[in-house]
């Protein structure tokens, strides 16, 4: 058998192993169970809140259901251990259990919620949730949630801190689920941080800074610079090498500037008007009434062709 199938058998095994004992272990306060394979045999832990039902007058009780896995289930040499709860309002299996048989007796499911969970944080767990999903008051199923105090759904922690419970109310309209969800007190979530106020503090070790370093930036404005001083022509003074490429060519030079002067020579040039002579004002007298004498004349010969073409 592969190993996916092999994971499904014992995930169903258990499934129905679950189921006998709350059948079988119900009126007792069945809690849960933890299955473990050992060379001997099988060993199953019990929980529940009566251990004397589970037992039997006699162990008569515990016999039957041993007898019962071995034929119903195949198992080899079961061997059951029970253990009381300590606490049963913070099991959640007993209290999806008390849950779902106030519901059967007539709680209203509102009251029944409310009362579940306060009894849970009372009990000091860290968080709880309810869950009752089905025809609750009438013919159409929903949904109803009761939360309290901190509660995961997911990851690791939903599977190893959260205890989980389920159980079944069976009424006249239909049946109702019960899944209940508490986180025990003193459980440990990855988020979880402690505050130490008798916490030893090491002290910090400065580095130490000199007394002109503190005087900062305003000492640096303040100080003035150093004076250049006066080179005459009598002194030596060094002069670096000059690097080659950084040498200009004074012949190269003098043809850049020759250029230029001819190209503003052109543009002068172009920008001057044309010819030496000025126009006198006298001849623009003249030319204006030459025009002036012409225009009269013109006038004067379209009004006698006018008067010729009305005597016709």
């Amino acid at each position: 058998m592969a190993d996916e199938h092999q994971f499904i058998e014992d995930g169903l095994r258990r499934s129905q192993i679950n189921e006998f004992f709350a059948d079988e272990l119900g009126r007792a306060g069945y809690g849960g169970m933890d299955v473990a394979k050992t060379p001997m045999g099988t060993q199953i832990v019990l929980k529940a809140e009566k251990p004397g039902m589970v037992i039997g007058k006699g162990g008569k009780n515990i016999r039957k259901i041993t007898s019962e896995l071995e034929d119903r289930f195949g198992m080899d040499d079961p061997q059951i251990d029970v253990q009381e709860v300590d606490e049963p309002d913070l099991n959640a299996q007993i209290v999806a259990d008390r849950l779902a048989n106030a519901l059967e007796r007539g709680w209203y499911f509102r009251k029944a919620g409310h009362t579940t969970i306060d009894r849970i944080m009372d009990a000091g767990a860290l968080g709880a949730e309810i869950v009752l999903s089905g025809k609750v008051t009438g013919a159409r199923s929903r949904v109803e949630k009761f939360n309290r105090g901190y509660i995961k759904h997911n990851g690791e922690p939903a599977q190893e801190v959260v205890d989980h419970g389920q159980g079944v109310a069976v009424m006249k309209l239909g049946t109702i689920g019960v899944n209940v969800k508490i986180i025990p007190p003193g459980a440990k979530l990855p988020d979880d941080f402690d505050i130490r106020e008798d916490a030893e503090v090491p002290e910090v070790e400065q580095a130490a800074v000199d007394a002109d370093a503190d005087e900062g930036v305003e000492s640096l404005l303040e100080d003035e610079p150093d004076e250049v001083p006066d080179v005459g022509a009598d002194d030596d003074v060094e002069v670096p090498d000059e690097d080659p490429a950084d040498v200009i060519d004074e012949e190269v030079v003098e043809e850049v500037v020759e250029e230029s002067q001819d190209a503003e020579a052109t543009d002068v040039a172009a920008e001057e008007p044309v010819g030496d002579e000025d126009v006198d004002a006298d001849e623009l007298d003249d030319l204006d009434e030459e025009i002036e004498s012409e225009a009269a004349d013109l006038v004067a010969e379209m009004e006698a062709a006018d008067e010729d073409e009305e005597d016709e």
